[in-house]
């Protein structure tokens, strides 16, 4: 019965993914069979699976935005705030996150996943001459209500929502008609996402053989390029900055006790492939640790939602795999700013959203491909699923680990010191 159970569960978990997976080698062994030339189309007349994926996803986009983010505002239960805790914790959040994406920009202009451009276009397309202040602006605010109402305004339209959300909020929240009707359009629209997912797998089949019958299996090249930097680091991130942020929160004996501990959460959530499964288990581990229980209940189901280190490194990678795809430098301190700014918005800032992988995505293209979004997006997906595992581990284990940072500031420096001693007492 546990085995049944076992499997059943990583069908659901992985089920879908695995799908997707073998519908992409399929499709790029369609494509090299079947190559575009002057005399034939190929498996380029696969291309339209592909295209009516990427419409249905752009049609709900929009909508899924501004009913997910005004709705999860609008309906909070209170709009306290747990004080030095929270500040602390999403303090520590962004910071983790912008290191994540700094590394990860390195390693990219170190060894950049795509050596040869699929596709050239002119760099003045991709916004690289935006000032500062315009990138700003456009960041933030559209020039009226309807230019908010387009997949090229993302994060406007986010900014947008999360106002309307504190406006309803503020005039009654949950107990409004408009607070249940959004919260009503919220879960309709998941729903409409997840039905549309389904069909991923023919879509990716056709999109991929569309890829490799155009450019030719250098695309699956490219993509082990960049898996071959993403997982590795994942594994040098767990046993070199999990141990450093473990010292610098419970101090000399904190990376030990890390270590004793993490090793279930890491496991659960590379099982589970979700940051919020792993809760329970990152809280047994936090109680065993001796963790304040103040602190680890407001910071691990934060976490759950909001501390994406494994995301930074995907967003990053995403974009300098686009970039090279295109054949646009990927270089320069404005480019670093703007690359860190968005991981941060995309990974941290947005996770906790329902469907905040495919926003993610959206924020990606709107700032740095608008005008190639129906090739970027996919693309962008497609690696997403490729390091979902690996991500999910070190967004959930550092959830843990994230713990021993805020201990620090609210228990002092010598808060494990003391736990150790406790326990060395009792018994």
């Amino acid at each position: 019965m546990s085995k049944k159970v076992n499997q059943s569960g990583w069908l659901k978990n992985y089920g879908l993914l695995f799908a997707m997976l073998i519908a992409i080698v399929a499709g790029c062994v369609v494509g090299f069979i079947f190559p575009k030339s002057d005399t034939s189309a190929g498996a380029t007349v696969l291309a339209p699976l592909g295209k009516v994926f990427i419409n249905m996803m752009f049609c709900i986009v929009v909508p899924m935005v501004f009913s997910s983010i005004a709705g999860a505002v609008a309906n909070m239960g209170s709009r306290k705030r747990a004080g030095k805790i929270m500040g602390v914790t999403i303090g520590t959040f962004v910071i983790t996150g912008a290191i994540a994406a700094f590394i990860m920009y390195v390693l990219m202009r170190l060894i950049p996943p795509v050596l040869t451009p699929w596709q050239s276009i002119p760099a003045e397309e991709m916004g690289e001459y935006a000032t500062i202040p315009q990138m700003i602006v456009n960041f933030f605010t559209a020039e009226d209500f309807v230019g908010l109402l387009t997949r090229r305004a993302m994060l406007p339209l986010i900014v947008f929502s999360i106002l309307f959300g504190f406006a309803v909020n503020l005039n009654g929240g949950k107990d409004t008609v408009i607070g249940k009707w959004l919260e009503d359009l919220s879960n309709v629209m998941m729903r409409f996402v997840k039905i549309i997912t389904y069909y991923a797998p023919i879509a990716f089949f056709g999109f991929f053989a569309d890829l490799v019958a155009t450019y030719g299996p250098q695309i699956t090249v490219d993509y082990g390029r960049g898996m071959a930097v993403y997982y590795p680091l994942c594994a040098i991130y767990v046993v070199t900055a999990f141990p450093l942020f473990a010292l610098f929160g419970g101090g000399k004996k904190g990376p030990k006790q890390m270590f004793k501990h993490i090793l279930r959460p890491a496991m659960v959530s590379l099982g589970t492939c979700s940051s919020v499964a792993t809760i329970p288990t990152n809280m047994e581990a936090a109680e065993d640790t001796g963790i304040s229980k103040d602190v680890s209940d407001m910071v691990l189901p934060l976490g759950a939602t909001m501390h994406m280190d494994g995301s930074c490194f995907s967003c990053v990678l995403k974009i300098a795999f686009v970039f090279g795809v295109f054949g646009v430098p990927f270089e320069g301190v404005g480019m670093l700013i703007k690359v860190i700014l968005v991981a941060v918005l995309s990974s941290v800032g947005m996770s906790g959203v329902p469907g905040g992988g495919y926003i993610g995505e959206y924020i990606i293209c709107s700032i740095f491909f608008p005008t190639q979004m129906e090739l970027a997006f996919p693309i962008l997906v497609t690696i997403g699923n490729l390091v979902d595992p690996p991500a999910t581990m070190i967004n959930a284990a550092g959830d843990y680990v994230v713990c021993y940072i805020v201990s620090r500031f609210m228990d002092g420096k010598d808060w494990l010191e003391k736990t150790l001693a406790k326990k060395k007492a009792k018994k």
